[in-house]
Order: C-alpha cells, then sequence, then structure tokens
C-alpha cells in the first residue's frame, strides 16, 4: 500500500469516529503520524511557493527528503520541534494604498501543517455545516454563489445582512481558539504544535514581533484553524440557537470571513444585527460598524426593473433585474472594486513587459483573460466581461505604442497586430443556476 492510500484509509476512519462520536474530544489523532504520513503531507505541499525566513526551497528540502523528514517526525511527537517566526510580505488588498500581509513559513514548517491539517480536517468535516464553503475539499467561491443564488431566490430576497468582519485573521484571541479546539482535540502533540505555530511570531524587516492573537494568512494551517473558529463563533449558533427564534426564512452563506445572512422578516434582521456586534465580541472579533448593513433586497415589482438595492459577496454584485423573459431574477455582475483591481494588474505587467516579444505578450494575456473568465464568467456577466476584454486591449495598445518614440502605433497599426495575435473574446464558463457548466 503506497503513502496515498495509508493515508486516506486513516483519514477515513478518522471522519468515521467523528461522526459515530460527535461530542467527543480525540486523544490519539499523532497516532496516525509516521513516515509515510509525512512523506504524504510532503506529496501535498506546495513545491514552487515563496521560501520562509530560511531561504529553504522545496528543492533543497527534496535532497535529503528522508532523513529531514524522519528528522521532523520525532521532533514533532518528541515536542522538541520550534517553529520558526513566519516572514511576512505584503500584497495590494484594493486599488488604493491598502495592502494584505501575508504570512508565509519555511518549507519544513508547511509541511508540518500540513501532517496536522490532514489529521485535523476529516474530523472537522463532519462538524462544519453546509453554509461553510471556504477552504473545504469539494467546496468552490462558486457553489457558495449558486447556494447564495438559490435561497435568495426561493425567498423572494428578503433583507440581507452583509457582514464584515473587521481584519479577521489578526484578531483571533488564542485562548478562546484553544477551548474551541479541546472541544473535539486533547490530542497533546497537536495542541502543542498548534500552540507554537500561534506563538511563533512574525518577522519584518529583520525584526521579529509577536502579537498574541491571529493567523497569519499564508500558513498551511492558518484556513483550517479560522473555519474551526468561525463554525464555532457563527456557523453553529446561528443555525442552532438563532434560526429556531426566526419568525420567517432565514439562511447563512459563509466563505472563510465573508458571509451574507438572509432574512424573510425585517424584524428578524434587525434583532439579529443587534446582537452580532456582541456575539462577535465575545470572541474577540469586531463586526465592521460601516461596511457591515441591512440590505432591503426584495424582490422588486414587475414595473420597477431599475431597483438599485444591491450587496458584494465573493467579487460579485448582486441585484435584481429582468430575465430574458421578463421575470424579475437576481443576477450578478463583478464588482467594480475588483473590476478595477484585475485590469490595474493588467496595466502594470504590460507596462513592465512591454518590450518582450508580442507573441509572449500575446499568450500572458490570453492566459490571465482565461483566469479571469474562470471565475467571473458566469450567467448574466457577459457585459463586464467584454467590457474587460475591451480595456484589456486598449491597454496592451498603449503600452505598446510607448515602446519606442520613434514609432506611432496608431489602432490602425495596432488592428495589423492583433488579426495575427487575438486576444481570447470573453465566454461564459458556467451557470450559477445549475451545477453544469456552460459549453
Amino acid at each position: 500500500m503506497d503513502s496515498y492510500d495509508e493515508v486516506s484509509t486513516k483519514q477515513r476512519q478518522i471522519a468515521l469516529n467523528a461522526e459515530r462520536l460527535p461530542n467527543v474530544s480525540f486523544t490519539s489523532l499523532a497516532q496516525h503520524m509516521d513516515i509515510q504520513w509525512l512523506r504524504e503531507a510532503f506529496a501535498r505541499t506546495r513545491k514552487d511557493g515563496a521560501t520562509g525566513i530560511d531561504n529553504q526551497t522545496a528543492e533543497e528540502y527534496s535532497r535529503d527528503l528522508e532523513n529531514n523528514l524522519a528528522s521532523l517526525l520525532e521532533r514533532a511527537k518528541s515536542g522538541t520541534y520550534r517553529a520558526p517566526a513566519v516572514r511576512r510580505v505584503h500584497i495590494p488588498k484594493g486599488t488604493g494604498k491598502e495592502t494584505r500581509p501575508i504570512g508565509i513559513p519555511t518549507f519544513e514548517d508547511k509541511v508540518l501543517q500540513r501532517v496536522v491539517h490532514m489529521l485535523l480536517e476529516p474530523l472537522y468535516e463532519k462538524d462544519f455545516l453546509e453554509c461553510s464553503y471556504g477552504f473545504r475539499p469539494q467546496r468552490s467561491a462558486h457553489d457558495a454563489l449558486q447556494a447564495l443564488w438559490k435561497q435568495a431566490m426561493e425567498q423572494n430576497g428578503g433583507w440581507v445582512i452583509d457582514l464584515d468582519i473587521r481584519k479577521y485573521f489578526d484578531t483571533i484571541d488564542h485562548a478562546r481558539l484553544r477551548e474551541i479546539l479541546k472541544q473535539r482535540v486533547s490530542d497533546g502533540v497537536i495542541t502543542r504544535l498548534i500552540g507554537k505555530w500561534l506563538n511563533a511570531g512574525v518577522m519584518e524587516k529583520g525584526e521579529i514581533t509577536y502579537n498574541g492573537k491571529g493567523t497569519p494568512q499564508g500558513g498551511v494551517i492558518s484556513p483550517l484553524l479560522s473555519n474551526i473558529y468561525l463554525h464555532a463563533v457563527l456557523d453553529s449558533w446561528f443555525m442552532k440557537e438563532v434560526k429556531p427564534r426566526m419568525k420567517g426564512k432565514v439562511f447563512l452563506i459563509r466563505y472563510a470571513d465573508d458571509a451574507v445572512l438572509g432574512f424573510e422578516n425585517e424584524e428578524d434582521a434587525n434583532r439579529v444585527m443587534e446582537v452580532l456586534p456582541k456575539r462577535f465580541g465575545r470572541y474577540g472579533l469586531t463586526v465592521h460598524p460601516e461596511k457591515t448593513r441591512i440590505v432591503d433586497f426584495n424582490k422588486p415589482d414587475d414595473k420597477d426593473n431599475n431597483n438599485p438595492k444591491s450587496f458584494n459577496f465573493l467579487g460579485f454584485s448582486h441585484y435584481w433585474a429582468k430575465s430574458r423573459k421578463g421575470n424579475m431574477v437576481i443576477k450578478r455582475k463583478t464588482e467594480k472594486s475588483r473590476f478595477a483591481r484585475a485590469l490595474k494588474k493588467i496595466g502594470l505587467w504590460c507596462k513592465a513587459n512591454r518590450h518582450l516579444p508580442l507573441k509572449e505578450q500575446q499568450l500572458m494575456l490570453n492566459s490571465k483573460l482565461k483566469g479571469h473568465y474562470a471565475y467571473y464568467g458566469i450567467t448574466c456577466n457577459y457585459r463586464r466581461l467584454k467590457q474587460f476584454w475591451i480595456e484589456v486591449k486598449r491597454t496592451w495598445q498603449k503600452w505598446l505604442n510607448r515602446r519606442s518614440n520613434k514609432y506611432d502605433l496608431t489602432w490602425a497599426r495596432f488592428d495589423v497586430i492583433y488579426k495575427r495575435l487575438p486576444l481570447c473574446p470573453p465566454r461564459v464558463i458556467r451557470s450559477v443556476y445549475s451545477s453544469k457548466s456552460l459549453t
């Protein structure tokens, strides 16, 4: 039996035990950690990612792989493993100057985090609810969009709480997280490792700081820990305590720290909106007072096809409009800020690479366009896709025209080039109304 089959068999057993014992805290998960488990964790760890504070690459680590994995296993189980600080980098958050901090662990730390992730995921997948979609196997952002569309349509829109958690990943309370974890995991090896990662610190500009809260975005284990936290703070609370007390129908759709709460009754929405800050405050989290809002998203009358009410979720603006058959339906289009951000990235790339051979530029731009269509290419969004395609074409011409002061690349001359090296036209890849992709 190879490592993949052995690990899969053990994960199925963990899942079965978790389902059979829903209220039990597991004490012996670490017994599954052996050299085969670590080999599989290494195989599942991304090899082309950025390096951590030690600058060690996956290639360098793999040169003495068996000895490295044996040493890692011994240190992890004996408690002598020391979690290194993560290297912090900042990536643009939008079109402005705001950035998002990302923590990059060392490669060995990524492997060990994958080891623990592979132990915890099958357990918590039996606990997580249907309303949760982010960072889960066999689930995607498009699944969340489809579920939101379906439930909002069934409820004729209703009242929507557009929930925004201020700096969620940076403000997770470590003590609270440990309490939540102990409800299902009391294995000393696992809890000790997680504690070391939470307290590892962050290196930026050569200095290490210790915040005492938060999980660095970029770590292998961080998405799972953040899901476990919000499962307790929001998902389980909403479905088991809030929903039964509501007068009308309600729903919750969450993808990582982005969430939409839907209500048939306005009074229900107001009641929940009032208690949300208190609920999150108990766990050290803050509901953003300006970005979190109640939206009157009720289905408009047939005569009113210009209903301005809308909300954003997962990069799309959701709004009511008439279908081709004349019925009022919920449609989606690329959110303005996401459109501008994507176009800005294209412009920066064209500027930096305008001296490359034209064929290389065309191939890369087509790759970027295909990636854009793969996410934003959903039903009712063709107009925005076409607008993006046109703007990319204009941006390409603009920066090709600036390759030399001696040559004026007019649109007529550019069209000659474009006929030979065209950009991929807009294409709707999938429908949010069904699980089938469009062809």
